[in-house]
């Protein structure tokens, strides 16, 4: 099945699409013109909804339900339990690569003989994945907290090395 195209027996003929179609008619297929009037058709002001018919909305916006305040016991809304997911800082290889000039332009690398060395801890990065190449750059030395088995063989066939940082537990 073709969009746009119909065959009628051993003929093909050309439709003209819907969007085509409704396109300088008044209401442009909204039904009457009473019915996507104005303000009255937008589901609420403000947060209104944000649980209902604009969830998808607030998850976007990364609003919580319930009380957020800080404090301890259940009347100052402690968050000590949360649900919310928190999501580490992660860089691709890649990425890396593409951003090495201006990392050591602005002194965030540092370049070591025939290598660079970079503190992605210090740029916010707490984890390295995989993705990308690293033909054509100079070897990396990476001190990071998490890396992934592909991203760790990727700089090390480039003759780089991993310097790992032990991340603290919290209670």
């Amino acid at each position: 099945m073709q969009i746009g195209y119909i065959t009628l027996g051993l003929v093909r003929v050309e439709m003209k699409k819907r969007v085509k179609k409704i396109r300088g008619t008044r209401t442009c297929g909204g039904g009457s013109h009473k019915k996507r009037r104005g303000k009255g058709s937008k589901g609420g002001s403000g947060n209104a909804g944000a649980y209902a018919h604009h969830f998808v909305r607030s998850l976007k916006q990364g609003m919580k339900k319930g009380k957020q305040g800080s404090g301890s016991g259940s009347s100052s809304g402690s968050t000590r339990h949360s649900n919310s997911k928190t999501y580490d800082a992660i860089m691709n290889v890649g990425e890396l690569a593409e951003k090495l000039e201006e990392l050591i332009k602005t002194g965030k690398a540092e370049e070591r003989g025939d290598a660079v060395f970079l503190d992605a801890t210090q740029l916010g990065i707490r984890k390295i994945l995989g993705r990308g190449e690293l033909r054509g750059k100079p070897k990396l030395i990476v001190r990071v907290n998490e890396i992934s088995g592909i991203a760790k063989e990727k700089i090390e066939e480039a003759g780089g090395r991993i310097e790992m940082i032990e991340m603290p537990i919290e209670e």
